[in-house]
């Protein structure tokens, strides 16, 4: 037993999702026992197996995704892992893509619920892997980084993230492995399934919102202006160089020509090298 622990353990630390093939011999008058409602109440034994084969599953990143999770990381995002895995598995999937780093925790979701809120506020902040996890743990590592002022988004596909999805400052649900549930839970859906786009997402957010504050910036310096120059206009030679329908039109052409040349300004990569924006 030793032995074929070892092996799992091998696959595991690879990054191998393991699956065990054991068969065992039985006599016709066991096979009738086996009745639907012993199946249903006991389940089909398990005792006195012989093992005939241990093979491991990779299910390999996306490509690009270690560099999405790279990108996220270098724009003040941090990234956590919450699955269902053995926790070896889980760890080495997350080193894979980027996710779980030195100095980092990973913890198994029994463990993590037993805690009080208190010390899951204290553990929370190292976090970058969660592993043998349910729907619960999930929902509450959300709700607690809520409760800690934090910005949360969620990803998910199944019937189960719902809660989390629903619960986050942000749900991203899969377009196309996700389930309807999931869709309706969540405020985005990814048409791709694929991390990266998540990046695309974070870089039009920060793009709107610099071109708002270039867009105020610039209106409150042309308006600024042409109030000053009336207002001491009027000051030193009694009247006002321009009406207040002269006034107007400075302000519509402003306006339109520079809404048109903000709204246009595509993002660009340099927005991901910059820290989020704190909450207000």
């Amino acid at each position: 037993m030793e032995e074929l622990q070892l092996i799992i353990s091998a696959f595991a630390n690879a990054a191998l999702r393991t699956l065990c093939f054991a068969f065992r011999e039985i006599t016709e008058a066991e096979v009738e026992s086996l009745t639907p409602e012993k199946l249903k109440g006991e389940g089909f034994p398990e005792a006195n197996l012989t093992c005939l084969a241990i093979i491991g599953i990779k299910d390999p990143c996306r490509p690009g995704v270690p560099e999405a999770v790279a990108k996220c990381q270098s724009a003040g995002i941090f990234v956590r892992m919450v699955t269902g895995d053995n926790i070896q598995t889980a760890v080495a999937i997350a080193t894979e893509c980027g996710i779980y780093q030195e100095g980092g925790t990973a913890i198994e979701g029994k463990d993590f619920r037993v805690m009080t809120p208190e010390e899951q506020y204290e553990v929370l902040p190292s976090i970058q892997v969660m592993a043998r996890a349910s729907p619960t743990d999930k929902h509450t590592l959300v709700k607690r980084l809520l409760e800690m002022g934090e910005i949360v988004a969620v990803t998910g596909d199944g019937t189960n993230d719902a809660p989390a999805l629903h619960e986050a400052s942000i749900g991203l649900a899969m377009g196309i492995a996700g389930t309807e549930v999931a869709k309706e839970a969540s405020d985005i859906i990814i048409l791709d399934d694929n991390f990266s786009s998540i990046v695309k997402v974070v870089m039009w957010g920060r793009s709107i919102y610099v071109n708002i504050q270039k867009f105020i910036q610039f209106q409150t310096t042309v308006n600024g202006v042409a109030l000053g120059i009336n207002f001491v206009a009027a000051i030193v030679d009694g009247h006002a160089p321009l009406t207040a329908v002269q006034l107007l039109w400075v302000n519509l052409i402003m306006d339109t020509l520079g809404a048109l040349a903000l709204a246009t300004e595509p993002p660009n990569a340099n927005l991901m090298d910059k820290p989020p924006v704190q909450k207000r």
